[in-house]
């Protein structure tokens, strides 16, 4: 069973929360279900507290599905195994990319002139992507996000897909500016991959959640390389898609703080809440047509997954921090 980390003091919490709400009898039977799903206990007095934060988060939930049914979101949401955190936690304990473009920036993506991109394209069902992960309570998106293009990078050039090791990232990427579950940056990844010779699997190098330990990559059990990066020219989600056509899995990064993105299950996301303020790796792996409400919308697909509306002004800042490494 998972015993929950608690993201802040429960004093603090109280204070975050206001004054504390009766909780609904109604809803013990989907709580205990919802705990059971999720492997979840709670120590002593927290396990109320938690049980407040899930009811708020379900009641919310809740609410935009029925705005949604009336034709007001183009996109639903549902309860996950993040929903005993508020907002604060979540952006705190999930949300570890650091943006920042490179002080000496790589080299710009430049779309092959012959590229005549496909109207769809899913690396996913092409055997590109690994299964979804879970980075657990660390901030180590950046890192699951650059594995998914190195992965993508392995495939491409060998036929076989390998899941590589975000703790070999977190251990041994901090000499480049990166601070494991606190933060960092997918090109700092690359540069790592690149300086020091190569990437363990997991299976040789499996991950833990957390950032005490000292680097043990095994040069003998290299599994994956590549010879630098390249950047996507910021902002610009058409050339974002021509690199996603020509590449194969990106790496980008967003604005997922907002509670919307904590709970998207289904649909295009489009949001007025969701900033160019990116913080959170992950990984585009395609794009494509959807039926929305009985038009046909443009949608990016990102690793977890999201499908994000096409030619919104860069939604979620998801063109803002985009780069892929080379083999």
């Amino acid at each position: 069973m998972q015993i929950l980390a608690m993201a802040v003091p429960l004093g603090l919490l109280l204070a975050l929360l206001g004054c504390t709400t009766a909780l609904d009898p109604a809803l013990d039977e989907a709580w205990e279900g919802w705990k059971s799903l999720h492997g979840k206990e709670y120590p002593g007095e927290a396990e109320p507290i938690r049980r407040e934060v899930w009811e708020k988060n379900l009641l919310r939930i809740q609410q935009h599905n029925w705005e949604q049914s009336r034709g007001q979101h183009s996109f639903r949401l549902a309860m996950n195994h993040h929903g005993d955190l508020t907002e604060e936690e979540f952006n705190q304990l999930l949300n570890g990319f650091t943006p920042a473009w490179p002080e000496e920036p790589a080299p710009l993506f430049q779309p092959p002139q012959t590229l005549q991109a496909p109207v769809e394209v899913d690396w996913r069902a092409k055997g590109y992507v690994t299964p979804v992960k879970n980075q657990g309570h660390c901030g180590s998106c950046w890192a699951f996000s650059a594995t998914g293009a190195l992965e993508g990078l392995v495939f491409n050039r060998t036929g076989q897909l390998v899941v590589l090791s975000e703790q070999n990232l977190i251990d041994c990427s901090r000499p480049l500016g990166n601070a494991g579950c606190r933060g960092g940056y997918m090109t700092s990844a690359f540069q790592y991959v690149h300086t020091n010779g190569g990437l363990n699997s997991e299976r040789v190098y499996p991950y833990t959640g957390t950032d005490t330990s000292a680097c043990r990559y095994n040069p003998r059990d290299r599994a994956a390389a590549c010879s630098g990066l390249r950047m996507v020219a910021q902002g610009n989600e058409a050339v974002l898609e021509q690199a996603v056509a020509a590449v194969g899995p990106v790496s980008v990064a967003v604005d997922a703080s907002s509670f919307q993105f904590h709970f998207y299950k289904s649909g295009i996301f489009s949001s007025v809440s969701c900033s160019q303020r990116v913080n959170h790796g992950m990984l585009a792996v395609g794009y494509g047509t959807s039926q929305d409400r009985g038009r046909n919308v443009k949608a990016l697909s990102c690793e977890g997954y999201i499908r994000l509306l096409k030619g919104a002004d860069n939604q979620c800042g998801v063109a803002s921090q985009a780069s892929f490494p080379v083999p």
